[in-house]
């Protein structure tokens, strides 16, 4: 075996916490979208969210192919890096309609309390693993969405204190 095939113990570990840190990451976003396929929904909406399933795993299939294409392991680096900040910074920043949508109505009704506390948890966590392994690839989106998380659940405690029957607007206004 040659010397440069062998791997420092720490580069292994490093490596295999990130690993498993991405597993169960992977797990608490893909899980939602299982259930939003398999829910008795409308048949419309099950073979939109399908489409959209399947438009995401060739979109993720192409990068992976075409990173792999890239001989220079510090281009293919800062290529990957930048498309992965610039997904999960979109990530963290879809959640700013339904902030919108809380101080307009004064209710959390329409943001989900663990969803919001375990993307500040991942957030918070995966932005810690960044700082101690000096990856600015995973530290600079994951501290966006340490502090998206905090906002989130500042307004959530803010405003879970407003009664329900003085918050309710209807979102859609039937005339039927």
């Amino acid at each position: 075996m040659s010397r440069s095939l062998l791997l420092p113990v720490n580069t292994i570990c490093k490596d295999a916490a990130g690993v498993a840190g991405n597993i169960f990451a992977f797990g608490l976003f893909v899980s939602p979208i299982c259930s939003f396929i398999y829910a008795p929904l409308g048949c419309f909406e099950q073979v939109r969210m399908f489409g959209l399933l399947m438009v995401d795993i060739v979109l993720f299939l192409v990068i992976v192919v075409g990173s792999l294409e890239i001989s220079d392991f510090t281009i293919r680096r800062m290529v990957v890096g930048f498309l992965s900040c610039a997904a999960l910074i979109s990530m963290f920043a879809s959640p700013l309609f339904v902030i919108n949508l809380v101080i307009q109505t004064r209710s959390v009704e329409f943001m989900p309390f663990y969803l919001s506390l375990s993307t500040f948890l991942m957030s918070a966590s995966f932005l810690a693993y960044g700082i101690l392994n000096n990856d600015p690839f995973v530290y600079v989106p994951n501290g966006a969405g340490t502090v998206l998380g905090i906002v989130q659940l500042g307004l959530y405690s803010y405003y879970k204190r407003t009664s329900a029957e003085e918050s309710r607007e209807p979102l859609i206004v039937s005339y039927g």
